[in-house]
């Protein structure tokens, strides 16, 4: 059994849980919103920059989930 973390749950999309995924989006998002603002000169409303104080958290708290979960056990499919 190998017990080392398995550090890609950090950066590879295909081991986010749910919450890393949505966090990721939620960045995505906030940062296509925040560049259509600038793009047609319209301001940022007020606590703009809050939103990636929520993704960040999120990504932060979805990770330590996945670092401290276990997996599954049960039958394997290969």
């Amino acid at each position: 059994m190998n017990d080392k973390p398995d550090f890609r749950k950090l950066y590879h999309p295909a081991s986010f849980n749910a919450w890393q995924y949505i966090a990721l989006v939620g960045i995505v998002m906030s940062l296509g919103a925040q560049l259509i603002l600038s793009l047609i000169s319209h301001p940022q409303p007020a606590g703009f920059h809050w939103l990636y104080v929520c993704w960040a958290g999120l990504f932060v708290v979805g990770t330590l989930s996945n670092f401290f979960s276990k997996p599954p056990t049960g039958h394997h499919h290969h």
